[in-house]
């Protein structure tokens, strides 16, 4: 994979899911130490970073009292109702091992699933001509999925890491890279996409 075409996406790496006292942490925590997940990102962001790919972090947040989700079912209302990812407390800010250094990029909108829908991600990867997108984050079947999706569909050559990213449990963690992403992606690891960067 050439670094100049080449993102990696790394989805909602905030407080709320990967450090204690979030409140989805307690949830995530036996999926999380299944892929050692923080650990194998951190090593493949540092990593990648330094053969000069693009690293996009791509958070979630809502205003206090989360307005901007107008529905009563389903996960973006347990988010509400949660009072989850709320703009400006420390729930929303990134976990300390997956800070943005200068250089890496925020994406700017994420007020629901899909990392592309309501954000400029397909702004910022076309701006840099990019080609490859490589994802990492959680939820692995929700936001991972539905942002795998969307690139595939978006037309990028996508390929999604099955040890840099988690769900609520183990079953359901597996249950997507086994049924669903070979449709949409490349299935594989940090230390392959690590290899295959040059």
């Amino acid at each position: 994979l050439d670094p100049a075409e080449t993102a990696l996406l790394l989805i909602e790496y905030q407080n709320e899911f990967l450090s204690e006292g979030g409140k989805l942490h307690d949830p995530l925590k036996p999926c999380l130490e299944h892929t050692n997940m923080i650990e194998n990102s951190a090593k493949l962001t540092k990593a990648l970073r330094e053969k000069g790919v693009c690293i996009m972090h791509v958070p979630i947040m809502f205003m206090e009292g989360a307005p901007e989700i107008h529905t009563n079912f389903g996960i973006l209302n347990g988010v509400k109702e949660g009072g989850a990812f709320q703009d400006g407390t420390w729930a929303s800010e990134f976990h300390p091992s997956m800070t943005p250094l200068p250089g890496d990029i925020i994406v700017k909108g994420k007020s629901g699933l899909c990392g592309f829908y309501s954000t400029n991600l397909d702004f910022l990867l076309r701006q840099r001509r990019i080609k490859n997108v490589i994802i990492g984050g959680l939820l692995t079947n929700c936001c991972v999925e539905s942002t795998m999706r969307s690139a595939y569909e978006a037309g990028y050559c996508v390929y999604t890491l099955t040890d840099c990213s988690a769900a609520m449990t183990v079953d359901a963690h597996e249950s997507m890279f086994q049924h669903n992403a070979s449709m949409f992606s490349t299935i594989t690891n940090s230390e392959e996409v690590e290899k295959a960067v040059e």
